[in-house]
């Protein structure tokens, strides 16, 4: 019997251990990514632009020998002019096997999110429409605006995952 009580408590403990997410800035506001999305941090390098790319598209790079596409955060949201300093850096995530980095102002932490600190996103016709928001998280006085950047990535207006698939 204690048995059983012990293996409900660690289930209900994992269950209720909530998500990870890098939380990161772009201007004022805090930004969250499932942290197991994140498959390193980097400084700002300077990139190879691509003739005709999109704008939110800095360019390449080259990764350890992979060649991966750049996508400026601050542009595609539409956050005002971008500025590289010292805390400019490029989180580099793997989705579905494909490697990409996106170019924050700045990474702050990886915080923990029950399913109760995370409210649904308000429809507001944000710069971005609301089908890549998970939510809200909140955690104290901080709010986090949770991005599935699955759905980002693989929209149709970034084109950088179906190209592959295609």
């Amino acid at each position: 019997m204690s048995m059983t009580s012990t293996s409900s408590k660690n289930g209900e403990a994992k269950d209720g251990a909530g998500s990870e997410f890098l939380a990161f800035t772009l201007g004022s506001e805090e930004y969250g990514i499932d942290i197991l999305k994140v498959q390193e941090i980097r400084g700002y390098e300077a990139v190879t632009r691509i003739a005709n790319a999109p704008d939110f598209i800095k360019g390449v790079i080259n990764l350890r020998g992979i060649i991966i596409p750049v996508v400026d955060m601050r542009i595609k949201f539409n956050l005002g002019t971008p500025v590289y300093d010292q805390f400019t850096v490029v989180i580099i995530l793997n989705i579905g096997g494909r490697i990409m980095g996106v170019v924050v102002d700045s990474v702050s932490d990886v915080t923990t999110l029950t399913p109760e600190q995370i409210k649904p996103a308000p429809e507001m016709g944000t710069a971005f429409g609301s089908d890549y928001l998970v939510g809200l998280g909140t955690v104290d006085q901080r709010m986090l605006i949770l991005i599935d950047i699955d759905k980002l990535m693989s929209s149709s207006e970034m084109g950088l995952i179906e190209k592959l698939a295609a």
